[in-house]
């Protein structure tokens, strides 16, 4: 199926307002999360999944008062908890409440922690609830989650830079990593710019969409690939916008109804799946983004500089892979 025939859109012409619309967004998440990083000590916020702490997500018959829950709280000695209301699809009400407990440093002490919250609402405050989640985790085993997180995102990068140096050229492997990163940077920025919470599913939608952006970019290679085999004396420049009109098609159609999946999942998915869906939502649109503003360019920029340097600006046409 193709939604577009004979297109020709000189996307390389553009490629200034790519890289502005790029820096813009870039730059904003790298200043909120420097702001971040200076009022709580990290980039971002950190779920309980690494941080640790204590975590009570509670469903009340009635609209809940935050204030009086703080009041609450503090009347059963319970200090630094985090009050936050929860609208999920299945409770349009708002009758949902999070109450979080920062990480303790003593860990037999995080369940205490629970008992505490469950106590002093049952002790001191009159609406009836039920305890729908409860989450705790030690600070040790927070930190390693976090670091795990941090490998499992950098060795999947380097994972495919090595695929890809074999499978075409580096030029090739470098440009889709610096997509990636590109993708992951905005992403994480958006998390910050908006107060979010990145725990252990959010991080399992990095990974995916850092694999989906690949996916895209390797499928705009291939075809540069094999026109560059097709067309050995048009300029790369023609070959690389040639190449991106030629898999328009594709990418809308992938692209298209994965982001409207995604974005139903967001829009439906409730509280729990938020962040996860979130992160799906940008990625997807970043990811396909990258594909033609980023990856792509980079290798007509490296050919640029490669004549520049008075090198033999040949094209980047990768080898025969031998099956």
């Amino acid at each position: 199926m193709e939604f577009f025939r004979g297109v020709n859109v000189d996307w390389l012409r553009l490629k200034w307002y790519f890289l502005a619309f790029s820096l813009i967004f870039s730059v904003a998440g790298i200043i909120s999360m420097g702001m971040h990083w200076q009022r709580i000590g990290s980039p971002v916020l950190l779920g309980v999944d690494f941080k640790g702490g204590t975590q009570v997500q509670a469903q009340f018959t009635r609209t809940p008062d935050i204030n009086s829950i703080r009041r609450a709280m503090d009347a059963a000695g319970v200090k630094d908890a985090t009050i936050q209301t929860i609208k999920a699809v299945d409770d349009p009400s708002g009758n949902e409440v999070l109450i979080s407990l920062p990480e303790q440093h003593d860990e037999s002490s995080l369940d205490q922690g629970r008992k505490q919250i469950i106590d002093a609402l049952q002790a001191n405050y009159a609406n009836p609830f039920i305890v729908q989640n409860v989450q705790v985790v030690g600070p040790t085993v927070g930190k390693q989650l976090e670091k795990q997180a941090l490998l499992a995102t950098l060795y999947s990068m380097l994972g495919m830079l090595v695929y890809l140096w074999f499978r075409f050229q580096l030029i090739y492997g470098v440009a889709a990593v610096v997509a990636c990163f590109h993708d992951t940077l905005i992403t994480v920025g958006a998390f910050a710019l908006t107060n979010q919470e990145i725990s252990l599913t959010v991080i399992a939608a990095i990974l995916t969409l850092v694999g989906y952006s690949m996916n895209d970019t390797i499928v705009v290679f291939d075809r540069i690939r094999e026109n560059l085999r097709l067309s050995r004396r048009e300029s790369l420049p023609d070959v690389v916008n040639r190449s991106i009109n030629q898999t328009l098609s594709r990418t809308v159609l992938t692209s298209g109804l994965t982001f409207l999946t995604v974005l139903s999942l967001y829009i439906f998915g409730g509280q729990v799946l938020r962040g996860f869906s979130f992160a799906l939502v940008v990625g997807i649109l970043i990811g396909t983004y990258s594909s033609i503003a980023v990856a792509a360019p980079m290798l007509v920029a490296w050919q640029e500089w490669r004549a520049r340097q008075g090198k033999e600006a040949a094209l980047p046409a990768a080898k025969r892979f031998k099956v």
